[in-house]
């Protein structure tokens, strides 16, 4: 099994580059792909950048050079529930882009034009072995919706609303697009963030704990691959 794995930041994804054996690299439109073996493991690691078009870039490129058996979308993300502090896990259901919005047209909001729907499901088998992994790496986790828009959110009446209208657990500015494209191309697609700002926080949290919230998510992952065929 060859994982894709996508974060948004550096600082979410060198850690784990710099563990990495046999690898070969490659430059896309600026995005960099190292493949090789993590954890004894195949995977193709990639940092996108932020925002949504960066995010698609990238897992296009992944899933047209690479081809992927499943990708994977990594890292960390704003809390949207009271129950969430800093480092634990929402396991993505599914994932919803909050922003798009053609309401006055009679669709739902976070709903993209062509797609099935407004939210896009996560493979329930990898899912469900993130999960297992959380449990395992004792990280306190729930399983929610994520939900992706090209904005920091800040403001906790915004987030409760993301929260009660789309079943999300967390917010972040990648994983609706990384979905959309695994969507389109049948790819396998999942994935976990690690909370670095809580439902009360703001900038100033998350600039304070983004590196403990990098830290548990590369513990998951890294348990993760444990459970992942060789």
């Amino acid at each position: 099994m060859l994982l894709g794995i996508i974060g948004a930041m550096e600082k979410e994804t060198a850690a784990l580059r710099s563990r990495m054996t046999d690898t070969e690299e490659m430059t896309v439109a600026g995005v960099r792909y190292t493949k090789g073996l993590l954890e004894g493991r195949k995977v193709v690691l990639s940092r996108c950048g932020i925002g949504k078009v960066h995010a698609a870039m990238c897992a296009f490129g992944m899933i047209d050079r690479f081809h992927p058996d499943a990708v994977l979308n990594i890292g960390v993300a704003g809390g949207l529930l009271p129950e969430l502090n800093i480092g634990d896990i929402v396991v993505a259901e599914n994932a919803v882009q909050h922003d798009a919005d053609t309401s006055a047209l009679g669709d739902p909001v976070g709903y993209v034009s062509g797609l099935p729907d407004v939210y896009i499901p996560a493979d329930k088998s990898l899912a469900g072995l993130t999960e297992r992994a959380a449990k395992t790496a004792g990280l306190p986790y729930v399983r929610a919706n994520i939900t992706t828009g090209d904005q920091f959110i800040a403001d906790l009446e915004k987030k409760k609303w993301l929260a009660a209208h789309f079943g999300a657990g967390a917010c972040d500015m990648e994983g609706g697009a990384v979905a959309q494209v695994c969507l389109e191309y049948g790819t396998p697609y999942a994935a976990y963030r690690a909370i670095s700002d809580t439902l009360t926080g703001n900038g100033k949290e998350y600039e304070e704990n983004v590196h403990t919230a990098c830290a548990a998510s590369a513990k998951l992952l890294t348990v993760l691959l444990s459970f992942l065929s060789a």
